[in-house]
């Protein structure tokens, strides 16, 4: 199988291109990414000698995008600009990547007459005071980057309803592990305390959040790309939720630090109290999470203890640090 990857030096991307470079030996992967803050090769550098891997430095907004796209199975969309706190800035990044973009790709796929995989979220559903969304929820999304990934949703289903293509939308809930850029909860948490710094917390930290290990996720979408019927929607969770402040506060204790570190600032504009998804119908193609999230935090940490140099390097940069600030105001 080829396939195009795109935005897959990031986080899930990444960690998802050395997933099936690992598990299928004859697969050749295409890794197209804009290299924007988020975007890092240094997530790839155990695949990049490999001869089945390719890297295309290009926006996937880039008219001439189909020229480099021959002769490939199927296009996996995790390109998306993803941080809330920054579409709250800056919306008009967002609306042009995750809703331009897919739609340059879905026209793509459609002169291509290839398949399309769509990397969604499931804060497309909004928030929900008890029980869990299904995937034909409506959407409700409460700011401008769910509301940009619910649109690329929208104008995905569009193309496989009217010009048939072959497509599938997974709406996973939220990813940690190796390689998360450290603007994230999780990482931010973890890193802050390794350096002894405040660990700001929005509100009055119990917003709720259902948690998977990257690991998981990949093996999810592996199972959709291959057993995922035409035109579907997959939720992803590991349905183990916790509120905020309780990740805070086991990070800590896993790093023997005080919980005198937490600082609780001010909340962010439109924060959905709490996500929940369902996720019947992707464990019916067999998937289930393996990784629980006791175990998942524990490797989570060891690894930016272990790799120190890659996240101070990016915590010490300009634009990190312009941003951390009018964020917390720290």
């Amino acid at each position: 199988m080829k396939i195009v990857v795109t935005g897959g030096a990031g986080f899930i991307g990444s960690n998802f291109i050395k997933y099936i470079l690992r598990k299928y030996q004859d697969y050749k992967i295409l890794n197209i990414d804009k290299l924007t803050y988020a975007g890092n090769l240094e997530n790839l550098k155990e695949v990049e000698a490999n001869p089945n891997y390719k890297f295309l430095k290009k926006d996937i907004c880039d008219k001439d995008l189909e020229d480099y796209i021959e002769n490939y199975d199927v296009i996996i969309n995790f390109a998306a600009e993803s941080h809330v706190d920054r579409a709250i800035y800056n919306p008009e990044r967002f609306l042009k990547t995750d809703i331009f973009g897919t739609f340059n790709l879905l026209e793509i796929t459609k002169k291509r007459n290839i398949r399309f995989i769509q990397i969604s979220t499931d804060e497309v559903y909004g928030s929900i005071e008890e029980g869990s969304f299904d995937e034909n929820s409506p959407l409700n999304p409460s700011n401008p980057y769910s509301s940009s990934k619910g649109s690329a949703d929208l104008i995905v289903l569009s193309y496989f309803k009217t010009y048939k293509i072959p497509v599938n939308i997974i709406r996973s809930c939220n990813n940690y592990g190796p390689n998360q850029f450290p603007e994230k909860f999780i990482p931010l948490m973890i890193t802050n305390a390794i350096e002894d710094k405040k660990l700001p917390i929005y509100g009055d930290g119990l917003y709720r959040r259902e948690w998977i290990y990257v690991y998981d996720n990949c093996e999810a979408i592996d199972f959709v790309l291959h057993k995922g019927k035409e035109g579907e929607i997959y939720n992803v969770s590991s349905e183990f939720s916790i509120p905020n402040i309780e990740i805070a506060k086991k990070i800590l204790k896993l790093l023997n630090k005080s919980e005198d570190l937490i600082e609780f600032v001010k909340d962010r504009p439109g924060h959905d109290r709490r996500y929940s998804i369902k996720c019947e119908k992707i464990k019916k193609l067999g998937w289930e999470p393996k990784v629980d999230f006791e175990e998942g935090l524990k490797l989570t940490v060891k690894w930016y203890i272990e790799n120190k140099k890659w996240w101070e390097k990016i915590k010490k940069s300009k634009k990190f640090l312009t941003f951390y600030k009018k964020i917390y105001n720290f």
